[in-house]
């Protein structure tokens, strides 16, 4: 088992606690489904929302969903002038039995821009 790194990204429709919830949750599923893991297999998920994103943190919606017992952190992205608004980023670490190359990241909504490469 190798611990290994997972992206994933969400765009917002608007900043409201409900809706960063929904799209939150959805995120950390996806990318649960597309690795085929359980929640046992993480290891600790970064959150990083744009600034413009302050309705709550996004760790709040994972503990909501029960990953209450997984190191989560939030963090503030970089105001890059021009970039995506209203975007939820993850970095989860998980203990995976695959080769780099062959973890799924996973991008959601208008976040698909940003890895046109990886968005499903």
């Amino acid at each position: 088992m190798t611990v290994r790194a997972i992206r994933g990204a969400t765009q917002l429709d608007v900043d409201e606690r409900e809706h960063l919830f929904e799209r939150t949750t959805e995120l950390v599923q996806e990318v649960l489904a597309a690795n085929d893991l359980s929640t046992e297999a993480l290891v600790s998920i970064i959150f990083t929302c744009t600034p413009d994103l302050v309705s709550d943190f996004p760790a709040a919606a994972a503990r909501e969903m029960g990953l209450g017992d997984v190191p989560l952190m939030c963090a503030t992205e970089v105001a890059v002038p021009g970039a995506l608004p209203r975007v939820v980023r993850l970095m989860a670490h998980a203990n995976l039995e695959v080769p780099r190359g062959e973890v799924r990241h996973v991008y959601l909504h208008g976040a698909t821009t940003l890895r046109k490469d990886l968005a499903q």
